[in-house]
């Protein structure tokens, strides 16, 4: 064998040495559709990584794949073969530079960490755990994200060195498309831990490196990035890297445990093993719960105990999985805390100990559930899992109560107000009024009137009473600027006067009236730019720019199936719905333009188009147009290796061709029958007429 790597699902738990050759965990089921309940799945050998691929076998492969294009059945592992493959269809050239590949600057890793804060903080002691067992071997620890940009270096400084000739260095691009077959980018294209030994590189320049690297998943299910030990190959060759495969599987289940913990303490939680002993180590399963019962985290562990898919999580209740009574099994007794016994549905036996953490009362349990008691503040509601807005609401808390202007930016639809309102109810000022202005939505006519008030009989058609406007409306509370890029250049200045002096003079005169508010403001467009472009005043902006916080769009959200949830809590909280797997898989590939109000909008709409006795969102609820996107491929960004702003981006084309694949597939299998091909793509007839009329055109 010559690349060895396992599906995610089989990767080891362990951390200590003597257990990295312990026997292998079951596969987890890749299809099997979520609820349906737990099967038993093949169990992966566990790797060789002492047998490679002599360099004769290798250097014939290459000749072959360099001058027939393709290689021989049998010649090298088919991981490999199918990888050298995928790296000469994105054009590389074994014996070539790798020309025209991205590398972030500065801003762009900066925002890369940024986005990826609770990752890094997370691996970076697990990291240096790493470090220290493989000192001086010539050797470097490497954190990638999804888009294989590597975040975070440590180890031997002079490999180091030798490393960033090849662009072994945060900032660089490690995905297949550019680096051919290497680990990092490998892992992510296959979903596995993997090893590359020298000349299986695609590239000849990194021949001089093994490379061993494990995904690493959040207890949303999905890939947050790459944990890889890079070196030079001879040490592989010594023995000095026969432990890498196991050091790095287990130091990727320490992060997965890390961050599980971060994401859900405080929540209910359930920790399971085959044994009572393995219960509170790295090696338990760990799921978490929301109130009502369903499943909203897991690790990879109990996946694979529960006999679970990564689609089951958000679209799984606890009770259709295992065999127990979630009120008695959370009882105010003493006993309740300690491991006990349960079975699956399959008769399979587990050890569950449960934890109810800090939010979870246990006199408020129903009949059939665990309920949550209200979440500490308006701002902890927010949070569902993702890690850059964990970090957004972090950021935000630390300046609670101190007079410094926020300026949220992000697209449109992310949430700005939202959080500008949770930022209210979540201080001291949640007694006062919360005043939002949508300064694109105000004719410039009228927009000075609204903000600052008026006497009576200040300009024609002035109310006879005045009005006090909107800044003296937020007295003590919290005024909302939202779309503040859109705000005339004139009135620019008579706002910044108000929030120098604190004092509000209405229109018509009078005596002006202080004010005392917390500002938050809020734009898509990024207002530096509008400054350089003299569309907006640099004065104000360093006034309201007290802390930036962007707000990340849904499409780079990980915690998109604990979000819809919550959504159809809040649309119909007495009646439990859930999407079906297939419709929580397309929305996971779609990229949401129109971020959590699109994502909103569809929920409502689903649900007003639910029969009263149905519970679970399938194609038909949806609206013809949105059916349609989701059924397409999974998004550009997605597809590409390049940073989100890089201005060649455009995957047009293999979309078009990728969803054209689709329809075709489908209406093979439904054997002709187009009607029922529709049903199964969840569009109408008429739309799969057009798309297959324009097919043949082209």
């Amino acid at each position: 064998m010559v690349i060895r790597a396992e599906p995610l699902s089989t990767r080891a738990t362990l951390v200590h040495r003597s257990y990295l050759n312990a026997a292998p965990e079951p596969r987890l089921p890749t299809t099997e559709p979520a609820g349906s309940g737990p099967k038993e799945t093949a169990i992966a050998p566990t790797p060789a990584l002492a047998a490679r691929t002599p360099p004769a076998r290798l250097r014939e492969a290459r000749r072959q794949l360099v001058e027939r294009g393709d290689v021989g059945a049998g010649l090298i592992d088919p991981l490999l073969q199918a990888s050298w493959q995928r790296s000469q269809d994105h054009g590389l050239l074994p014996q070539g530079r790798v020309l025209g590949a991205p590398h972030a600057s500065g801003a762009q890793l900066a925002r890369a960490l940024a986005h990826r804060h609770a990752l890094v903080a997370h691996a970076r002691p697990v990291m240096e755990f790493l470090s220290e067992q493989i000192r001086d071997t010539d050797s470097l620890v490497i954190l990638a994200d999804t888009q294989g940009m590597l975040l975070h270096t440590l180890g031997d400084t002079s490999f180091a060195d030798r490393a960033a000739r090849v662009a072994l260095r945060p900032g660089a691009i490690w995905t297949e498309q550019w680096r051919g077959t290497n680990a990092i980018g490998t892992a992510l294209a296959d979903d596995a831990a993997v090893v590359v030994h020298g000349a299986e590189h695609y590239l000849e320049r990194n021949g001089f490196l093994t490379c061993t690297a494990a995904p690493i998943t959040d207890p949303a299910g999905q890939v947050l990035g790459v944990l890889d030990i890079s070196g030079d190959h001879r040490a592989f060759q010594h023995g000095q890297h026969r432990h890498a495969l196991g050091l790095v599987r287990a130091a990727a289940r320490m992060i997965e445990h890390q961050l599980f913990e971060a994401r859900h303490t405080g929540g209910l939680q359930l920790r399971l093993h085959s044994q009572p002993e393995g219960i509170g180590t790295v090696t338990e399963g760990l799921v978490a719960l929301s109130d009502d019962g369903w499943i909203i985290g897991a690790n990879v562990a109990a996946l694979t105990l529960l006999g679970l898919a990564r689609n089951a999580i958000g679209a799984t209740r606890i009770e259709a999985v295992l065999a127990l009574d979630l009120p008695a099994l959370l009882g105010p007794s003493a006993a309740a805390r300690l491991p006990r016994r349960v079975h699956r549905h399959d008769g399979h036996p587990l050890w569950l100990r449960a934890d109810l953490g800090r939010h979870v009362a246990a006199s408020s349990l129903t009949s059939t559930t665990a309920r949550a008691v209200i979440p500490a503040d308006a701002l902890a509601a927010l949070d569902t899992g993702d890690g850059a807005m964990q970090a957004v609401i972090g950021r935000a808390r630390r300046v609670q109560g101190k007079p410094i202007a926020l300026l949220l930016q992000g697209e449109s639809g992310v949430g700005k107000e939202l959080f500008a309102r949770a930022c209210h109810d979540s201080s001291a000022r949640d007694s006062g009024p919360f005043v939002a202005v949508n300064c694109a939505a105000l004719p410039e006519t009228l927009i000075e009137a609204e903000l600052f008030g008026y006497r009576p009989g200040a300009f024609t058609g002035a109310g006879r009473d005045g009005a006090p406007g909107r800044i003296r409306e937020a007295h003590r509370g919290t005024l909302f600027l939202d779309e503040i890029g859109d705000m005339p250049l004139a009135l620019q200045a008579k706002l910044l006067r108000v929030l120098q002096e604190r004092q509000v003079t209405p229109l018509g005169g009078g005596k002006a009236e202080a004010v005392d508010f917390q500002l938050i403001c809020a734009s898509h467009r990024r207002l530096r730019e509008e400054v350089d472009a003299g569309r907006f005043r640099d004065d104000l902006y360093y006034r309201i720019n007290g802390l930036t916080l962007q707000l990340p769009p849904l499409r780079e959200r990980s915690d998109l199936a604990a979000l819809t949830q919550a959504m159809l809590k809040s649309i119909e909280p007495s009646r439990p719905h859930r999407l079906a797997p297939e419709v929580a898989a397309a929305f996971a590939r779609y990229r949401w333009p129109g971020n959590l109000r699109q994502l909103n909008n569809v929920l409502r709409t689903a649900c007003a188009l639910m029969d009263n006795d149905e519970h679970e969102i399938g194609w038909p609820h949806l609206p013809d147009d949105v059916a349609e996107e989701l059924i397409g491929p999974p998004c550009a960004a997605a597809a590409t290796a390049r940073p989100i702003d890089d201005p060649e981006i455009d995957n047009h084309s293999d979309l078009r061709l990728q969803a054209e694949r689709t329809i075709d597939q489908t209406v093979r299998g439904s054997q002709g029958n187009l009607s029922e091909a529709a049903r199964r793509l969840g569009i109408s007839r008429n739309t799969l007429y057009r798309k297959l009329r324009g097919a043949r055109q082209d």
